[in-house]
Formats: structure tokens, sequence, C-alpha cells
């Protein structure tokens, strides 16, 4: 059975299919959820992340939650095996490292740190050593200039052991030992990664959707789109055809490496304004070595629409999913066209911004 799971400004949204046809729940309503990740060697087991609330778990593919990472948290006080900051703002499962029968969860807080659990998310490692880095001092997210926060966590699919990490903002940095010990930034690396993935067939390539090409990092010789061919050791920018350049998501293609979408818009305010009417986003699609090129069929109009998140589906070719403030939109000819998917769809979503999108199959 396929699931969905939607992590909106103020609940969750868990999706499942019956009959071809999808039918929505609302769970941890009145939490703003952040970030959500499965267990792929138990995909029933899933994490989500809150801002100002922690860490969540399910053992049910969604339809309970019970609050996890700081042991003490109920009598007032913490202990040093859990997670010492309620905002939790990225959450991954690898693939590749595997104890106990879980995969080994990451989550990423504000302000920067992350934690490491090998036991299904019952006790957390400090991986400190993160905060110790060269860049650190000039970490800073630009809304709240005196703090910053791990925005995506993305452990190799290959690899054992090699995760890289984005810090919001500030960073992009590397650990081959499962966040023991960790290489700082590359030179002409993306400073501003907000979602970072890699391809199964196409070891150490990465590919970044970030906010450098708003300019405020290294001026006219910053890029939205960054990609790295050497597991980010150097990087190249094939941004032909982008006319925006503030990136926020980036999908690529299950069966083709080359076929790439990312969400973008002209600035950060344009990108996540929803509350002032103020959103105007766009999609671009690339394949191979052609530029991008402007999506539309299919999708909302750009005014009022905060920037998508997307995802593509893992097991079938040329199938993308779009989350907006508008409604989940699915893709089944490698990005060209859109439908929105039928389901009920609050008027309070299109004054928010949505956080995150998952799918899994059991």
């Amino acid at each position: 059975m396929l699931h969905m799971y939607l992590a909106m400004e103020q609940e969750l949204l868990v999706l499942k299919e019956q009959q071809g046809k999808w039918q929505a729940e609302t769970r941890l309503t009145g939490l703003q959820t952040t970030c959500v990740a499965s267990d792929p060697f138990q995909p029933e087991r899933l994490y989500c992340g809150t801002f100002g609330r922690g860490l969540w778990r399910s053992l049910d593919a969604g339809n309970s939650w019970h609050p996890i990472g700081d042991p003490g948290q109920a009598m007032g006080a913490y202990h040093d095996n859990g997670i010492p900051h309620a905002q939790i703002t990225s959450v991954a499962v690898s693939s590749t490292e595997k104890a106990g029968g879980y995969g080994v969860v990451y989550a990423g807080t504000e302000p920067a740190s992350l934690y490491r659990s090998e036991d299904g998310g019952e006790s957390w490692q400090d991986l400190k050593t993160l905060r110790d880095l060269p860049s650190a001092s000039s970490w800073s997210f630009p809304p709240r200039p005196y703090t910053n926060h791990v925005r995506w966590i993305t452990p190799d699919p290959q690899v054992a052991g090699r995760l890289f990490v984005a810090v919001e903002a500030g960073a992009l940095i590397r650990s081959f030992d499962g966040g023991q010990t960790w290489m700082d930034r590359q030179p002409g690396g993306p400073l501003d990664t907000h979602t970072l993935v890699m391809h199964p067939r196409v070891p150490d390539r990465l590919y970044s959707a970030a906010g450098d090409g708003f300019g405020r990092w290294r001026g006219n010789d910053s890029y939205g789109y960054n990609e790295s061919l050497d597991a980010g050791a150097t990087w190249r920018y094939p941004d032909a055809g982008l006319q925006h350049h503030y990136l926020w998501s980036v999908a690529v293609d299950a069966a083709d490496p080359d076929t790439i979408l990312v969400s973008a818009a002209p600035g950060p305010g344009e990108a996540h304004n929803a509350h002032a009417l103020e959103a105007h986003s766009f999609v671009y699609r690339k394949q191979g070595e052609n530029p991008w090129q402007l999506i539309s069929e299919g999708l909302p109009e750009p005014h009022h629409t905060v920037i998508p998140v997307l995802l593509s589906h893992p097991h079938q070719a040329g199938h993308f999913y779009m989350l907006t403030n508008k409604g989940l939109y699915a893709s089944s000819d490698t990005g060209l066209s859109w439908q929105q998917v039928d389901i009920s769809w609050s008027s309070a979503y299109l004054q928010q911004h949505q956080q995150a999108l998952l799918l899994t199959e059991s």
C-alpha cells in the first residue's frame, strides 16, 4: 500500500491509497510540522519533526504518534541521551546503516546541531564535532540572524556512514564516519542549500537546490542550482534557462538521473510569504545537458503559490509529486504535465507554508 505524508504548517496529513484513490486523515493537529522520514527497513516506522514540540515517532504508518528524543521532558528535566532542542528542522534515516533492525536515524535542530540514534529513536548521540567546524562562527539564518539550523540531511544511499548536511545558512558539510568527524564547506560549494538529493544510479553525484542565487552570499558568482560529481569536493553550476535563482526543492527521476526538477522564486519573500499573499513561485525541468525549461501545464498559477516541495517516486519511472499551498499535484510524464490529486483540501492551507512530502510503499 502507498502512503503519503504531507507536513503542513499546523498538522500532518496522512494519505492512504485504496483502489486507486487517496484518503486523507489529519494527525499531529496543532503542531508545526517541519520534516518527516521513514525507516527503509521498516516503512511503517516514521519520524516527524516539529518546531517547538520536538521529535515524534509512529510505529503504525502514521495512525498514532508519540514524542521521543527527550526522555526527561515529562519530568521537566533533560537527560544527556536525548535531544535538548525542541526545534527539529530535519530528519533522515539511513538505508545503508542498520543497527538492531532499525535504520540509523539523524535529526537536525535549531540551533544547528545533529543527533544520531541507533535504537529507533530511544536514545541519541550528540554529534558535537559539527559545531567545532571553522565555518560555524559564520552560520546565520537571515530571518533570525542570531541563530541557524540544520536544514537538510542526506545519508548516502550507497556508502555506509557517508553523510551530507546543509546548515541554513552558511555551509554544506560532509562526514565519512556517520557524523563522528566532519569536513567543512568546500570553496565554490553552496552555502544556503535547502534540499540536497542523491541518485542510486550515479554514485557521488549531488544535486543542490539553494538560496545562493539570490545573491547574498557571493554576489554575481552565486548560483541557485549547484551540482557535484565527486561527493562535494568540487562543484558546477548548470543554470542556463533558469530565470529565477532562489531555489527550494529538487527531485530527480528514479529511472533517469539526468531528468531534474526544481522549484524556484525571484527571492525568499516571494518564495515563502503566504500570509501576505506575496508568494510567487515556479517549476523548472532539465533533461541532460539541455537548458532548464519553465513548466506550467496543469500547475496552479505562480501568483500566491508558495514555493513547492518536489518528490520523485522512488520506484516508478517518470513519476513526480509536488506539494503546494494550493494542493498536491502529480505527474506521470517526467514532470512535463501535472494533475491535482483529488483529496480534501482545507481553505486554511492557502495561507500556510507547506513543509515536507514523503512517499512510502509497504
